[in-house]
């Protein structure tokens, strides 16, 4: 009750572009509650949103995410594995969009020619560690977002406890070995993974749930599937990994909320280069092969 007391005292009623009243709450508010009962700013934000206030920051997505789904974001873990050219990008939407708790998992440091199109890399930051520098850059977008911040790569040996109790798991990797090793990891632990990949002007996004096929659908046979792909020869210019990563951001809100059809059995394909979008659609499981 004192938490209800709190929101409601410290809210605002606002009346939107259709009219309608709504409550409203800013951010020096939530951040005073959360001080003084001593709880995690995201719990006073879930708290205002179940009494039906919204945190200023939010009231851009309620008309599309709907009070009920943001609280589904605010009390959700997704991992981000890799956090280079669409990891950045990733970890930087779901900040915004208001994801409760974020994994994010690189091993790699800045170097130079990340530069180009990594959201999270600048000049100064060259050396650093990619991972830390996305828990820095949460921590200045959201402060009600908690970062674990894992620098590593993902192998067979921690990909299962690296994205334990998460809901949804972002495959932002540069290798296909490691595409595999993740999918495994999700198909043992029940979890959907959000796979992208970029090379040039091209990108490519699909949502795997564990009883789809998955990565075998665009890779062939994983003892057979090439390690890298048309990103040795054509690079990644600065505009593709932003593309893709939206898509992929926006599949993890698709599976969180439960609103709109995750692009699942079918590959979302981007040509940037002739402005050509195409959706392949797949059979759903091996036994409709």
């Amino acid at each position: 009750m004192i938490l209800q007391d709190l929101l409601r005292n410290k809210s605002i009623l606002k009346r939107s572009p259709s009219g309608e009243e709504y409550r409203s709450i800013k951010l020096d508010e939530i951040k005073e509650i959360s001080a003084q009962l001593k709880i995690p700013q995201s719990l006073v934000e879930i708290g205002a949103l179940e009494d039906g206030i919204i945190p200023e920051r939010y009231e851009r997505n309620i008309g599309s995410v709907g009070l009920k789904g943001q609280i589904l974001l605010l009390k959700s873990k997704v991992a981000v594995i890799g956090a280079g050219g669409l990891g950045g990008f990733v970890v930087e939407l779901l900040a915004r969009v208001g994801v409760g708790h974020l994994v994010v998992v690189d091993g790699d440091s800045f170097e130079e020619n990340n530069l180009n199109r990594q959201l999270l890399s600048s000049e100064e930051f060259l050396g650093m560690s990619k991972s830390d520098r996305a828990a820095d850059r949460v921590a200045r977008i959201n402060s009600s977002v908690s970062v674990t911040a894992r620098t590593c790569y993902v192998s067979p040996e921690n990909a299962g406890d690296i994205i334990h109790g998460c809901n949804v798991v972002v495959d932002a990797l540069d290798n296909v070995k490691s595409r595999f090793v993740l999918e495994d990891a999700c198909r043992a632990a029940g979890i959907p993974m959000v796979h992208g990949a970029i090379g040039g002007f091209f990108g490519q996004v699909m949502t795997i749930y564990p009883e789809d096929r998955g990565l075998e659908l665009l890779y062939g046979p994983r003892e057979k599937a090439l390690n890298k792909g048309i990103e040795v020869s054509l690079g990644n210019p600065s505009a593709t990994p932003p593309m893709v990563a939206s898509w992929q951001a926006q599949e993890v809100v698709k599976v969180i909320t439960g609103i709109g059809s995750p692009l699942r059995n079918r590959v979302l394909y981007m040509d940037a280069k002739e402005g050509d979008v195409h959706i392949i659609k797949f059979q759903k499981n091996k036994e409709d092969v």
